[in-house]
């Protein structure tokens, strides 16, 4: 997989243009797009979307107050990069589901981590933007390269590919 020097530099020039003090989804539009809640809510905001070259950029903004600072590691927290994948996860099913690529309604649930690479540790306080594109986006399957960069550096990357199992409404179960 791999970034090349001039995906690389692409990206870095991508995220360079793009106004993050206003975003086209804040935390509120993610939550009418995506089911995820409370710790699980990886993004922060969406600032792009480019349904022509079917990209999207958005960030998570890593807080010292999320549950996993205490346990890893202490002392030296890191943001877990199995976290990481699901930031990667939860930017791709926005994009699925806010772009209409598949029936309305429909729950995208992952279905694949290809070829993560973890660069640099991403550690509370500072801000993971992520910027994906589309390798193959379909209603029945969708697969995203998804890169990850704190300020100019590349810290992972990742191919995550998600397919809808349901519609959301007749999966959730009431207690």
């Amino acid at each position: 997989m791999g970034v090349d020097a001039q995906a690389l530099e692409n990206a870095l020039t991508l995220v360079q243009s793009l106004n993050f003090d206003q975003p086209i989804a804040d935390i509120k539009a993610i939550r009418a797009v995506n089911p995820h809640r409370y710790e699980f809510e990886m993004l922060t905001a969406i600032v792009y979307v480019d349904r022509q070259q079917h990209r999207i950029v958005g960030y998570k903004d890593v807080r010292a107050d999320e549950f996993w600072v205490r346990g890893h590691m202490p002392g030296y927290p890191l943001f877990p990069g199995v976290l990481m994948c699901e930031a990667a996860a939860q930017l791709a099913a926005y994009y699925y589901t806010s772009q209409k690529i598949g029936d309305p309604g429909m729950l995208v649930a992952l279905g694949a981590i290809d070829e993560a690479r973890f660069v640099r540790p991403v550690r509370p306080g500072e801000r993971l933007v992520l910027v994906g594109t589309g390798l193959k986006v379909h209603r029945r399957l969708t697969r995203f390269h998804v890169l990850g960069l704190v300020g100019q550096e590349r810290v992972f990357e990742t191919q995550v590919s998600g397919m809808p199992i349901g519609k959301l409404s007749e999966l959730t179960t009431t207690s």
